[in-house]
């Protein structure tokens, strides 16, 4: 299920206007005296009557402190507070309004949350992550991310995939050195997880693994974590370490954590015709 906040308003116009330039929100759908913003998971309606819904407050979730005070500098002129830290919520905000009078808030939460992001963000905004902090990763939030896991397509439904999670460092260290520099982000993560495909079961145990492998990078993202694809970990010396079967296939030994730091940009891409051949 999903679900749409409208608020009547007498300047719809206007209000288009400064969601869409100021806030940066997309019109999703635009119904002539009714229309419906969108901003992330946000979809914000507004719709044109002889009265105004203003007595409400609409919290727009910031990815980093950064992001803001981009926003501080762009509405200075309607702020109310400048961007701080609130100690109680654990949150860096500022209050601002919008042209009908209605309160604005910006924020970033300061702590682990659980994530929010719609399929579009999460597809543009996942990335390799290389270095974690040292929170540890509650196990409920952890078989969150293989229960979204298991639902990876597999040829005929067989399923040959699996997963193994190894919390055991001297195990991570080992399993960081295998590939020298290619495989160190695997120690500085607080657990690793290997992604094995089982040749017994599925013909196409290759391409089942690699799918299921990037389902669960995609749903480590969802719920917060970041990961890394380690390549070219299908080696007797990692099936020695992790004590598996030496006929199973070593998709990926990624590592798992919370990211430390800034989440990198997104590198250049080529443009969508580039990927079209005749």
């Amino acid at each position: 299920m999903h679900g749409i906040i409208f608020f009547k308003t007498q300047k719809l116009n206007e209000l288009k206007e400064f969601y869409i330039n100021q806030i940066g929100c997309a019109l999703w759908l635009d119904q002539g005296d009714c229309i419906i913003l969108k901003n992330g998971n946000m979809l914000l309606g507004l719709h044109g009557q002889e009265s105004a819904d203003i007595d409400a407050l609409i919290t727009f979730v910031c990815d980093s402190r950064a992001e803001v005070d981009l926003y501080y500098n762009k509405l200075k002129t309607q702020s109310k507070s400048t961007p701080s830290y609130n100690e109680k919520y654990k949150i860096y905000n500022f209050f601002a309004s919008d042209p009908e009078g209605r309160e604005l808030e910006f924020q970033f939460f300061e702590h682990h949350i659980e994530n929010y992001l719609d399929g579009e963000q999460l597809l543009l905004t996942r990335r390799s992550i290389r270095h974690f902090t040292d929170d540890k990763i509650p196990y409920d939030l952890l078989n969150k991310v293989l229960d979204l896991s298991r639902y990876a397509p597999t040829a005929l439904n067989q399923q040959p995939y699996y997963f193994k999670i190894i919390e055991d460092k001297a195990l991570i260290q080992k399993l960081s050195e295998v590939r020298g520099k290619s495989s160190s982000p695997i120690g500085r993560a607080p657990i690793a997880v290997a992604i094995i495909s089982d040749p017994d079961i599925s013909k196409r145990y290759i391409q089942d693994g690699c799918i299921a492998a990037y389902h669960f990078l995609l749903a480590a993202w969802q719920y917060g974590l970041g990961t890394c694809w380690i390549a070219a970990m299908d080696r007797d010396e990692v099936k020695e370490i992790l004590g598996i079967n030496p006929k199973h296939y070593v998709v990926t030994v990624t590592p798992l954590g919370f990211p430390k730091g800034d989440i990198p940009q997104a590198p250049e891409r080529k443009e969508v015709s580039w990927f079209l051949r005749e």
